[in-house]
């Protein structure tokens, strides 16, 4: 068996496969998630560790984890974990979602004239880079602590292995490494203070970069097995769900929403806001749009109506209500693609008294929808290529809104088997290629596209109605967006 650890935002997901690829059984375990002020995210790396031995004591309830011949690490993107010269960490991790450093990215942008040259991508809060200069600035103390920088599931593979390595499609996160040459840029560090010691080694997300240390294995039920270097979160879903060749790629409808599609070479589009990242596989990389809340929206109005998600939706389902005049707008933590603004922040429009709580269930989804639209639009813009789409993440587990964002896209997209389990199935399966290796065949072999469960047709009678929608959706953010950087705000 393979067993794939992915450390998402909300909880960690243990994922084992059988030797077929096959998924045979997983487990998870929450964290908790602290908010300092409104613009800012941060975790407990601590409790990564701690989630990490909860799902595994569950699965080793069930599974013998002494089968378990490799381990691939998935995990979300951005975090700056600080840890000093002893391996501890310094303090809480910045999370992707925090939007403390906008200062300090203009600040990086200013300092290179060609900082999008060598970076790929335009400098965003969420990015690593921002928080640690954000450090420099406000918590000098802390950074003048700092040994090293790792990233979230990086962490997990230092307390398994007792190793620094990190992999390409995430340390592309950081802005410290240019996509290009797949290697750390000297300049890019320097501008955040920092030099190559202070950094993880690099490999690619299907290479072994070291075994579980005795006292992990005895901690853990495991054996003294290989880790390989894995993924970001959004690569290692697309490794689940068999997004390895140009033009394939998959909407994620998670904590974020991202539309990810791999691309031949390394295509930069800084000024559409798409990112521009290395895949996890040697030789590959992709273009992103990413929105930061997606089916955290409806998470945050399952708890804001006393309701349960799944509750929301069965509801808006059951009833007759399949257009409303309320519009969402989903920026509960800002956005990235298109706009860049992390002050930016969601609202409800067109409310009235006779407002039905499924009319507010149906306009989070349109207004999702809409979103991975504007995410749609960048990628072409940036001339990506666009041929087969799936849905992966908790919220495509709701065939209703996979139809209307099939809709709302006028775009065929497929839901396929275990894209529930997309990025933990990935980090599986680059486990599986770390003994196997990484050729060609051995990709094709390892991480073919899952079955197609359902298949999503665009209703063209909707195209028009999405379409009049969008673009009152589109009006309503230019005219309010200005608000939220007023001093009155």
């Amino acid at each position: 068996m393979y067993l794939g650890l992915d450390l998402g935002t909300s909880g960690l997901k243990a994922v084992l496969t059988g030797a077929d690829g096959s998924v045979v059984d997983s487990a998870s375990a929450s964290v908790q998630t602290q908010y300092p002020s409104p613009s800012q995210v941060e975790q407990q790396p601590e409790d990564w560790w701690a989630a990490l031995q909860q799902a595994l004591a569950e699965l080793g309830r069930r599974q013998d984890l002494g089968a378990v011949k490799a381990i691939g690490l998935a995990g979300h993107m951005h975090g700056a974990v600080l840890l000093d010269s002893t391996g501890a960490v310094i303090r809480p991790c910045i999370q992707w979602n925090d939007g403390r450093s906008a200062e300090q990215c203009r600040v990086l942008e200013d300092s290179l004239d060609d900082f999008r040259v060598r970076s790929g991508n335009v400098a965003m809060p969420g990015f690593t880079a921002p928080k640690v200069l954000w450090v420099r600035e406000h918590e000098p103390e802390n950074f003048a602590r700092i040994a090293r920088v790792v990233l979230p599931k990086d962490y997990l593979r230092f307390r398994l292995t007792g190793e620094y390595w990190s992999e390409m499609s995430d340390a592309a996160g950081t802005l410290w490494l240019n996509p290009q040459t797949r290697d750390w840029d000297d300049e890019l560090l320097r501008i955040s203070g920092l030099e190559r010691h202070h950094m993880p080694a690099l490999t690619e997300g299907s290479r072994v970069t070291g075994r579980v240390s005795a006292a992990a294995a005895a901690e853990l039920g495991l054996r003294e097995v290989p880790v390989v270097g894995g993924a970001g979160d959004n690569a290692a879903g697309a490794i689940g769900v068999g997004v390895t060749r140009p033009g394939q790629g998959f909407i994620s409808l998670g904590t974020s929403g991202v539309y990810f599609v791999v691309s031949e070479a390394h295509c930069a589009a800084p000024e559409q806001t798409v990112h521009a990242f290395c895949h996890c596989l040697p030789e590959r990389w992709h273009q992103m749009s990413v929105m930061l809340s997606a089916a955290s929206c409806l998470d945050w109005l399952a708890n804001l109506t006393g309701a349960t998600v799944s509750e929301l939706l069965a509801e808006v389902e059951a009833s007759d209500v399949r257009e409303t005049p309320v519009l969402f707008l989903p920026y509960l933590t800002g956005e990235r693609t298109p706009h860049n603004d992390p002050n930016l922040r969601a609202q409800f429009f067109g409310l009235s008294g006779s407002t039905q709580r499924a009319e507010l269930t149906l306009a989070v989804l349109e207004g999702v929808a809409y979103g991975i639209a504007d995410g749609e639009d960048a990628l072409k813009a940036a001339g990506t290529p666009l041929q087969d789409i799936s849905l992966i993440g908790g919220g495509a587990r709701s065939a209703f809104w996979r139809q209307l964002i099939a809709d709302v896209l006028q775009r065929t997209l497929h839901f396929r088997e275990g894209g529930e389990v997309g990025p933990g199935l990935g980090a599986a399966r680059l486990a599986h290629l770390g003994l196997a290796g990484d050729d060609d065949a051995s990709i094709e072999a390892i991480c073919p596209p899952p079955p197609i469960v359902q298949t999503h047709e665009p209703d063209s009678g909707r195209a028009d109605h999405h379409r009049r929608r969008l673009a009152l959706f589109r009006r309503l953010h230019q005219q309010t967006a200005s608000l939220h950087h007023s001093p009155e705000y």
